[in-house]
């Protein structure tokens, strides 16, 4: 076995090694989605990455002390991106998924984001100089949309929003805005004896007297946990189930289902919400700093703040607690997500404008999280601080995450590969 073979087997192995032995059968499943590509393996082996970015892959080019401690989302990839009805009421197209999120160096962010268009632009053949227009594109809304807020935000376009966008994006957030709450209720409930409870089916299934009463007691602490209080009507849990195999990247992970009596006793408007284990984010192995580590109570917590650090008007739902002593994220199963499908986009006009659209986005979310934000982890002004270490040096700043784009990109494929063949020949121990 080869030297990078024998380091991806040694990264797997300490990042899922006690996870797999606890449910083998969950990363099997895991394992098989990421052999099935190049970007499915990118996706699932975040913790791959960060050791690259400490080791073979390091670099201190264009970073200072301030900006290698701020909030990052901790696996910005093509795919982790879609819609979300914000606290004001308002559909937002941006990032989402904050299970990995903690303060790092921005540039990981930027760089990962790089990796993921270089591995989706080869899966559609784009050749490398379309590739490279695509990173450039990115790299330039994000640095412009940055300097603009560092400038007061008056020539800032702001969020992605029904009013702020066109094309595909405008389309996936109409198509959000066609969605109801009932529609989700008749696909995840049924109606029991004139009341909804959970539909049981593949991967969802009812819990013994024991677990419901310990999610309930969770769900209490949880409640003081939520920033504003929300309407005594809605604490009604009318049903509770746990879930299997949600997602590539939480497996073997437990995942309960809450279904909430909603603002009235009507019964399109209940409320179905998930308390998900949290588990440590691959980056935390990475970033050694106390300050970062103790300020957090568990990853539950972690999750929760870091989301809403990096989100304006989260999810008012969004909360954290702690079931059986183990930290969990809640927050609602939203009727109004939609996520972008890259299948549909191949044109490279439709393609570019989408990764403008996007690079604003990162922008947005880089600058959210710091002195104006009601967290004090991070006290300084990010937006400014990353303009300031940037400095002129636009183009080459550009250049550096065009060449890594590329660089990476093939790294992952040839990592991809050597997984697969570990993988086939059962050298992952466990699965």
């Amino acid at each position: 076995m080869g030297t990078r073979s024998s380091f991806l087997l040694d990264v797997l192995m300490t990042e899922f090694g006690q996870s797999i032995k606890q449910d083998p059968a969950a990363f099997r499943r895991k394992f098989r989605k990421m052999a099935a590509s190049p970007f499915a393996f990118y996706r699932g082996s975040a913790c791959l990455f960060y050791a690259d970015m400490t080791q073979s892959y390091a670099d201190r080019s264009y970073l200072d002390e301030p900006t290698s401690r701020v909030w990052i989302h901790g696996d910005l990839h093509a795919e982790n991106f879609g819609t979300y009805m914000n606290a004001s009421g308002v559909l937002v197209f941006n990032v989402n998924d904050f299970d990995e999120a903690y303060v790092g160096p921005y540039v990981w962010d930027l760089k990962r984001f790089a990796a993921s268009v270089a591995l989706l632009g080869y899966a559609k053949a784009l050749s490398d100089d379309s590739i490279s227009m695509l990173v450039t594109d990115f790299a330039g809304a994000y640095l412009v949309e940055l300097t603009a807020i560092a400038g007061g935000g008056d020539d800032a376009i702001g969020s992605l929003t029904l009013d702020t966008t066109s094309g595909v994006l405008h389309r996936v957030l109409q198509t959000a805005r066609l969605s109801t709450r009932v529609a989700l209720l008749d696909v995840e409930t049924v109606i029991d004896d004139y009341d909804r409870r959970f539909a049981l089916m593949e991967g969802r299934e009812s819990v013994d007297a024991a677990t419901r009463q310990a999610v309930l007691s969770a769900f209490e602490d949880y409640l003081g946990s939520l920033p504003a209080q929300v309407n005594p009507v809605e604490h009604v849990i009318k049903d509770v189930a746990l879930r299997k195999g949600v997602g590539i990247g939480s497996a073997g992970l437990p995942s309960y289902n809450l279904l909430l009596e909603g603002r009235s006793q009507a019964l399109e408007n209940d409320v179905i919400l998930y308390m998900k284990q949290a588990a440590v984010p691959a980056v935390a192995r990475h970033v050694v700093d106390e300050k970062v580590a103790s300020y957090f109570l568990h990853q539950g917590h972690r999750t929760a703040e870091s989301q809403r650090a990096l989100q304006a008007y989260a999810d008012p739902w969004l909360g954290y607690t702690t079931l059986n002593g183990v930290g969990q994220l809640v927050a609602e199963v939203s009727p109004y997500s939609a996520d972008l499908d890259w299948d549909d986009v191949n044109e490279p006009a439709e393609l570019r404008s989408i990764v403008q659209d996007l690079g604003r986005a990162v922008a947005r979310m880089h600058s959210v999280a710091d002195d104006e934000s009601s967290h004090d982890l991070v006290d300084f002004s990010t937006e400014e601080a990353i303009v300031a270490v940037i400095g002129n040096d636009t183009s080459g700043f550009i250049g550096m995450l065009v060449e890594f784009s590329h660089r990476y990109g093939a790294q992952a494929r040839e990592d991809h590969r050597r997984f697969v063949d570990l993988f086939r020949n059962g050298r992952l121990p466990g699965v």
